[in-house]
């Protein structure tokens, strides 16, 4: 979810600025984006040619990374295949139902929980001007789940942390959020708006991104919602 500025806007993006046309991105980026950011690089980071996560040749990855895409691939290609033949023993509505739809949850939330972490009304990003790492690793968001944060063994109320110290056991996150939220102090951001509403709110407010023309910090970006 790396923000478009907006020049860098498509002509169709003001049709769609409206309640309609959100709940129908909505839908689609939760139900096809998983898919599509695999296979077309939709919505990640800009390469000088065309990026797809299935290429072992593709500007995403390096050269020690290719034979584990070879890897992946592989076992991409076995899993179609084995869902061919269960569809032709079971049926496809079978298939469907047993393996897409949770497919289709598990590639939902997976989505949701990615946006919501990284759109925010009140994260900045920056340029290369600007850019350190740290501003980067802060510029993110823990949200509430509810029961939810313990299903998902809390990737959404530990993000920040993880963001510091990718590396760390999911199992120290919560232990490790508690222990820099002090250090942090007000750079460390907590919104614990329900995520159906927040989701709304983003998808409504979280447009583009635009210089803070107010300051002498021109690398540094907000969100904006007026097209």
């Amino acid at each position: 979810f790396v923000p478009k500025q907006k020049s860098g806007m498509k002509w169709y993006s003001k049709y769609l600025n409206n309640p309609l046309g959100r709940v129908l991105t909505l839908v689609i980026t939760l139900t096809l984006g998983w898919p599509l950011y695999l296979a077309f690089n939709v919505s990640g980071r800009p390469y000088e040619r065309f990026a797809c996560h299935y290429d072992p040749y593709g500007p995403i990855y390096t050269d020690r990374e290719r034979m584990q895409i070879y890897i992946s691939d592989a076992g991409v290609l076995a899993v179609c295949y084995g869902l061919f033949h269960l569809a032709m023993a079971k049926g496809l509505a079978w298939v469907v139902c047993v393996y897409g739809v949770p497919l289709l949850v598990v590639n939902g939330f997976l989505v949701l929980i990615t946006f919501l972490q990284h759109t925010h009304p009140a994260l900045p990003h920056y340029n290369s001007s600007e850019w350190d790492w740290l501003r980067g690793a802060l510029a993110t968001v823990d949200r509430d789940y509810g029961i939810l944060n313990k299903v998902f063994h809390n990737i959404t109320d530990t993000h920040v942390a993880h963001h510091l110290i990718s590396t760390m056991p999911h199992y120290h996150a919560m232990e490790a959020t508690k222990a820099i939220k002090p250090i942090l102090g007000e750079y460390y951001r907590l919104d614990e708006t329900p995520f159906v509403k927040a989701m709304w709110r983003e998808a409504r407010e979280c447009i583009y991104v635009e210089p803070d023309h107010g300051t002498e910090h021109k690398g540094v970006f907000w969100y904006k919602n007026k097209l």
